[in-house]
């Protein structure tokens, strides 16, 4: 049904500029979305444009690579240059459905821009000089490998290490370390979500949410989700149509972010109180009796919570409500609103919506109240509390666990796991962590527990994202500390000039993956693949290297590593190599058509039948669509009867599980042996007999426990802030921005958050320039005076201040020339040296820069402070704030290295270290990205 056109339409209807008609809600009949070239034209697709001049296109999917979302793109390639000219999204894929945010469309700018690396290149000067020459493939490979495979033969398996930052595949780098045979797998984890992981996955055995934000009734934001969390496009577009439907948003945050604004309850907390207001809602809603009884006694081990806490008890359900109702008694609104400094009201407020919506309550806490505060998983395990206790979890519109809506691919074959545990990744000080403890490597090797031989990095640039950067780069300057540094990046960045070799690898339309992300009730996977690799194979032609169709010398991870593999294991008596030969062709290597098709044609449930009821092989549906929905709809999966138990063979304990041969196998509800869920009892755990058994038996319940940075830690009066620096803007890329020319044009700098009061009490006006010091130093930036921030908190945006070294390379549409620098005693400094300034190439737009100022990188003057259970970086500070001294510039960053030394002793002297119960490194059955052999968690 067409739908009438506005006046400025018609005008551009009659000048033949857009369509005369115009579909109802912007869609087809079949739901996909009317601006969009229908399916059957992406073969041969006409457009004019801006010139009005007819171009052909042909129209190849793939998947985004500037977030953690996955959403879909489509690749218009020129039929007549050969070039891609645009990227739009991808009507086809279940998560985004053709919508994107400014960063997918803006994946063309990293395509072309005119300083991307294009070549390998091998470090020539000493380490930090920016020095490189090109080195051809062959000649890196081996080399390499060479280190590799000496160390594997000497038994330093420990010496090799891969550091990923956004991983962008399912399950690729863990299988290929796992065939190495090594505990080599390291993330940036912990500097984004671990203490929400440890939160979540000690309440339901997942350790990441999924809410279903298209049914819900009340969308709970924990700190600004939609621009600071994940799935920002997926996620956004279903948030704003339950908000038009009539659901209720409400977001507790201390800064006005596009999240709250947009809220319909915006609760400003202090920072690290926000366990606390939640747990006096909390206690409204268990003292009215608010809550799913009915869904509370099936499905909580509130069995072991009396065993645990209250043995004496009769063993009832009322008693456990009782109970639990106690336990929360002192969480009062009065105390409650006092320690967050907000109004009694607003807390009344979120406990009437949380028992409006039922269990249509769908929730979300990823970044700066998990992730800035000591402790701040409890503020993960009281939102699991609402929705366990509204029985909202697995409801539609509710909240589910992540592994129901994620896929998970399988292979021909699977690799043992490594049978040796890396404790420079895995420290026995830190047992429940998620994952490893990545920001404390170069305070380990400094100590003396391990050493580096090879250290790979891949979309991380730890020097720059990290806290603590002075201590990584005096790591990688140090040889003995680390043998060899690969830096595989497409573009420079801060980590690559201290690197041995830096090779170029693809953008999102120049590599292979796949991708699935919990994004709502179903489960999706797409495609990334190589745009003009994959039309010369839809056209027939013979490709077998990405590299034949990528621009210079352009590679890909994919094909490295298996190549890698294969160098490392030459003639397969390392029994590494089997594992990347041919499903296809027995002894020969495995290609990326093998791997892919092989994966789709047998690990992906339905999607052959789809691929053959449009006349292709699930590969080419893959290439030709770009994504594919295996389930919708998916709630409930926890009620699931487990089929194929024998009846004689099973065992009920006290607490309702099942056992079949001594193994757990469901829990029995109601007569059924049901899935339940994958923690110890089988149920939702209110209280964890995990942190119970592993030392933190006074936060096995959700609670309050107050941050490093709490209401105790400021005085304004005296410039002692809270300093927030979490908060993403959703037209960045983290560390990946600095070569988008249109995404730097719109955000380029990171200026100081200040409410107007507290600007007025240090005399310090809009643009002023402020220096904020840290525990072990500071950094110069300038104010943004606004009322977007509450009193006693300031906030600095991270994504920026990039730089690049006097005579080194860079990404020069952001980075200023800066010097590091050398002070007296321990001290280092970053000092710019020349702005951000235009630049002559290829590109006209390069000598157009109009910015100067491109932010600073405040991640510098953070100390390490790794929460003590969860090993989560804890970003936010205690901090000074005055206005900068006559001798500050723009910018600056000063660090004492030893006081940087002292603040990682006392914060590892805060954890509860290994070894648990039974002798054990880690409780088993917590998740790890490379699970070792069983005998390794024995110490």
């Amino acid at each position: 049904m067409a739908r009438e056109l506005s006046w400025i339409e018609r005008i551009a209807a009659g000048a033949g500029l857009v369509p005369k008609q115009q579909p109802e809600n912007d869609r087809r009949a079949d739901g996909t979305l009317a601006a969009y070239p229908p399916f059957e034209e992406w073969g041969d697709y006409v457009e004019q444009d801006v010139t009005r001049r007819k171009r052909r296109y042909s129209l190849i999917p793939t998947t985004c690579f500037n977030c953690e979302a996955g959403c879909g793109l489509l690749a218009f390639v020129d039929q007549e240059t050969g070039e891609i000219s645009k990227l739009e999204g991808n009507p086809l894929h279940p998560g985004s459905r053709g919508r994107n945010c400014a960063k997918g469309p803006a994946t063309v700018n990293q395509l072309t821009d005119p300083e991307r690396i294009m070549e390998p290149l091998k470090r020539v000067g000493p380490r930090g000089s920016g020095e490189f020459e090109p080195v051809s493939w062959d000649e890196a490979l081996e080399d390499i490998a060479g280190r590799i495979r000496k160390a594997f033969d000497e038994g330093r398996g420990k010496e090799v290490m891969y550091h990923v930052g956004r991983p962008g595949h399912e399950a690729f780098m863990e299988r290929l370390l796992a065939a190495w045979g090594i505990d080599g797998h390291n993330s940036h984890t912990n500097i984004c979500s671990s203490s929400a992981r440890l939160g979540y996955q000690m309440t339901f055995g997942f350790d990441r949410p999924s809410p279903d934000y298209e049914h819900a009734q009340l969308i709970l934001l924990v700190s600004a989700h939609l621009e600071s969390g994940h799935y920002f496009n997926p996620h956004a577009q279903r948030i704003i149509e339950a908000k038009n439907r009539g659901a209720r948003v409400v977001v507790i945050d201390p800064r006005l972010s596009n999240t709250a604004a947009s809220a319909d309850v915006w609760i400003p907390a202090r920072p690290g109180t926000e366990a606390a207001l939640l747990l006096a809602a909390v206690r409204i809603v268990l003292e009215r009796g608010e809550i799913d009884r009915e869904f509370v006694e099936r499905w909580v081990d509130w069995r072991g919570y009396l065993q645990a806490l209250h043995p004496e008890d009769t063993v009832e359900f009322d008693q456990f409500v009782q109970r639990l109702t106690e336990s929360f008694a002192s969480y009062t609104v009065e105390w409650a609103a006092e320690e967050a400094g907000i109004e009694p009201q607003l807390i009344e407020a979120l406990a009437v919506e949380i028992a409006r919506a039922g269990s249509r309550v769908a929730t979300h806490v990823w970044r700066a109240a998990a992730t800035g505060n000591e402790w701040g998983w409890q503020c993960a395990r009281v939102l699991g509390l609402i929705t366990t206790l509204t029985g909202s979890v697995g409801a539609p519109g509710g909240t589910s666990p992540h592994g129901w809506n994620k896929y998970k691919p399988s292979f021909w074959s699977t690799p043992d796991g490594p049978k040796e545990w890396n404790e420079l990744q895995w420290p026995r000080e830190y047992p429940l962590s998620f994952y490893e403890l990545s920001i404390l490597l170069p305070h380990f090797v400094r100590e003396g527990r391990g050493k580096l031989d090879v250290y790979f990095t891949r979309v991380y640039n730890p020097v720059w994202t990290n806290p603590d950067g002075f201590q990584w780069i005096e790591m990688l300057q140090n040889e003995e500390q680390v043998g060899c540094y690969v830096a595989l990046t497409p573009t420079w960045n801060e980590s690559a000039y201290f690197a041995d070799y830096v090779l170029p690898m693809g953008h999102a339309p120049e590599r292979h993956d796949i991708q699935s992300q919990e994004t709502h009730a179903g489960v999706w996977v797409s495609y990334r693949q190589p745009v003009k690799r994959a039309l010369a194979q839809l056209r027939g032609e013979n490709v077998s290297d990405t590299r034949d169709t990528n621009p210079g010398e352009v590679w890909e991870e994919d094909e490295f590593w298996i190549d890698l593999t294969w160098r490392i294991d030459p003639d397969g008596s390392r029994g590494i190599r089997k594992h990347y030969e041919s499903p296809y062709r027995p002894g020969e290597k495995v290609t990326t058509e093998d791997y892919y098709r092989w994966v789709f044609e047998n690990a992906v449930p339905g999607l052959p039948e789809a691929a053959a009821a449009k006349g292709m092989q699930p590969l080419e549906y893959m290439r030709r669509i770009g994504a594919f929905e295996l389930k919708r709809d998916i709630y409930r999966l926890h009620e699931n009867e487990v089929a194929g138990l024998d009846a004689n063979a099973l065992e009920d304990d006290d607490r309702g599980r099942v056992h079949a041969d001594g193994k757990k196998v469901g829990v029995r509800v109601d007569g059924k042996v049901c899935q339940g869920f994958p923690t110890p009892s089988g149920r939702i755990e209110i209280y964890s007999e995990t942190l119970a058994e592993w030392g933190f038996a006074d936060k096995a319940l959700p609670a309050y426990n107050p941050s490093h940075v709490g209401p105790q830690a400021i005085d304004p009066e005296n410039g002692i802030y809270t300093l927030v620096p979490t908060f993403r803007l959703p037209t960045m890329i983290h560390t990946r921005s600095a070569n988008s020319k249109w995404l730097n044009e719109i955000s380029h700098n990171n200026p100081v958050w200040i409410h107007p009061d507290d600007a007025a009490r240090h005399g310090i006006e809009d643009t002023t320039l402020i220096r904020v010091e840290t525990a072990i130093g500071w950094f110069v930036n300038r104010a943004r005076v606004t009322h977007s921030m509450r009193p006693g908190v300031i906030a600095c945006s991270h994504h920026m201040g990039r730089w690049r070294m006097e005579k080194g390379p860079g990404s020069r549409w952001t980075s200023p020339t800066i010097k590091l620098e050398q002070l007296d005693g321990e001290q280092r400094r970053l000092r710019i040296q020349a702005p951000v300034e235009g630049f002559d190439s290829d590109d006209p737009d390069s000598g157009r820069t109009w910015w100067k100022e491109a932010g600073v990188n405040q991640n510098l003057a953070f100390p390490v402070q790794p929460d003590p259970a969860s090993g989560m970086h804890c970003w936010h500070q205690v901090v000074k704030l005055t206005k900068a001294s006559s001798d500050d510039q723009y910018g600056d960053v000063v660090v004492d290295l030893a006081k940087s030394r002292q603040h990682y002793e006392t914060w590892l002297a805060k954890t509860q270290p290994a070894p648990g119960p039974g002798g054990l490194r880690r409780p088993r059955w917590l998740p790890r990205p490379v699970k070792p052999h069983d005998s390794t968690y024995e110490i």
